[in-house]
């Protein structure tokens, strides 16, 4: 009987411990299962990090994409460069209309520059330097404020207008383009008086007549002309003039 005894508390034993570990089996397998999903949970997050890095990456591209607002960088070029181009287009203008400006100050058209008339110049006489004196130089200067035309030659009348001889011009002084002056710019005309010496047929002058042409003929009018101080010892027989001319030149002028 006792015997039965101690095998029923053996089995009782036996199955408790087996219960025992069975419990401990389970708690075990739980807290394994915890650690795992905290395992798996890392690995998630492992995973998406590199994930999240290819967006952030993405991102950078497209920042970078933007940045190529390069295009601002050109635009700032273009704008600097239209400052200069401006600069030079104005230089061009200012040149340009400096150029004209010349032109136009100059009446450089012959056939639109006007004639000018006695009351458009100032006309002053000098002796050549020579002894004894055989030339003097005329000199015409442009009084009008705007350009003009000074056509031929002097028409010089050493006495009365109406009783003193005509002198000739020499033809081989002609210029050969017009003259046009500028305001304040003179031309010059060689003038023979006399052969030099004492000769009977000369006569002092202390003042003459020099008239100018205009385009159809002699103009009306005439200016009054100083002599050089002194007077002028003038043989009209072998008084010549020359040709209005920008400046006196060698062999055209001498005669």
């Amino acid at each position: 009987m006792r015997t039965s005894h101690l095998k029923a508390a053996r089995t009782t034993r036996t199955a408790l411990l087996v219960a025992a570990v069975a419990a401990a089996s389970l708690g075990l397998t739980a807290c394994g299962g915890d650690d795992g999903a905290k395992d798996a949970g890392s690995a998630s997050q492992s995973a998406g990090a590199p994930a999240a890095s290819a967006t952030t990456g993405t991102t950078g591209e497209t920042g970078t994409t933007g940045t190529t607002g390069g295009t601002g960088a050109s635009g700032d070029a273009s704008a600097s460069a239209a400052p200069a181009a401006a600069k030079g287009s104005t230089g061009g203008t200012t040149g340009g209309t400096t150029s004209g400006g010349t032109e136009s100050g100059q009446g450089a058209s012959d056939a639109t520059a006007p004639v000018c008339a006695y009351g458009d110049v100032k006309i002053t006489a000098a002796k050549a330097d020579e002894v004894p004196t055989e030339h003097i130089v005329l000199t015409a200067t442009n009084t009008s404020g705007r350009a003009c035309r000074l056509l031929g030659h002097p028409l010089i009348a050493f006495g009365e207008i109406q009783t003193a001889k005509d002198v000739p011009p020499v033809a081989k002084s002609k210029p050969a383009a017009p003259v046009v002056l500028n305001p304040g710019a003179p031309a010059y005309a060689n003038v023979r008086v006399s052969n030099g010496g004492v000769h009977e047929d000369n006569k002092v002058v202390k003042e003459f007549n020099v008239n100018l042409f205009a385009a159809e003929g002699p103009a009306e009018g005439s200016v009054v002309v100083t002599a050089p101080a002194g007077g002028l010892a003038v043989d009209e027989a072998v008084a010549k003039t020359g040709y209005w001319t920008p400046e006196l030149r060698n062999g055209a002028d001498e005669f």
